[in-house]
């Protein structure tokens, strides 16, 4: 399976793939390109130091659908089977998702449906929760709310803040979704209605 990561930012998640690629974990999945809707970020250092290709697709000034055109086409050039969400910042559209049903997977910092959206971490802290986590879900129509593949909790520590908070969701991060990613590839995974087979939450 050819695996396309979108990204955004550090690549944080991305270096996750990028390594257990390196140690032979990811097979057969291989990361066959990586794109960015905003240039010069550290994740697009971070793929050509592995060797993959880089590459930016712009969103400033086009429509949404222009967009995703483009990223469509790029992922078709690359041959892409499948697409991973790491740390991309765009909603994807309904004419986006469905050319990829089943095979786009996101992370997200919490443990889904808690404190879906864009401020996960800050919400948990103002909500006073003891306990949050990650979630590694299939990507549907929905805010973060496709079927959930697996999760990992961690506790919200006292004199937590986001900074904090992110740093020891992360690592659960980076443990998970090489596993899922491999396994999608492997066709270990399964889907029946929202729940999702092959792989323990944990």
């Amino acid at each position: 399976m050819r695996v396309g990561v979108l990204v955004s930012g550090t690549g944080t998640n991305l270096q996750a793939l990028l390594d257990a690629q390196a140690r032979g974990e990811l097979a057969p999945a291989t990361i066959a390109a990586v794109i960015s809707n905003r240039p010069e970020v550290p994740a697009l250092g971070r793929a050509a130091a592995a060797g993959v290709p880089a590459e930016v697709v712009d969103h400033r000034g086009l429509a949404r659908e222009a967009f995703e055109d483009r990223l469509l086409a790029r992922l078709a050039a690359h041959r892409a089977d499948a697409v991973v969400l790491a740390g991309f910042m765009r909603v994807l559209t309904p004419h986006f998702v469905d050319r990829f049903p089943l095979r786009i997977v996101n992370t997200h910092p919490s443990l889904l449906p808690a404190f879906p959206g864009a401020h996960a971490l800050e919400d948990a802290l103002a909500h006073g929760v003891k306990l949050t986590g990650v979630t590694v879900h299939f990507v549907d129509a929905s805010l973060d709310g496709g079927p959930i593949i697996a999760q990992a909790a961690v506790p919200v520590e006292d004199g937590d803040d986001a900074a904090a908070l992110r740093a020891r969701i992360q690592r659960e991060e980076h443990r998970l979704l090489p596993r899922v990613v491999q396994r999608l590839a492997a066709g270990r995974l399964s889907c029946q209605g929202r729940h999702v087979i092959g792989i323990r939450a944990e």
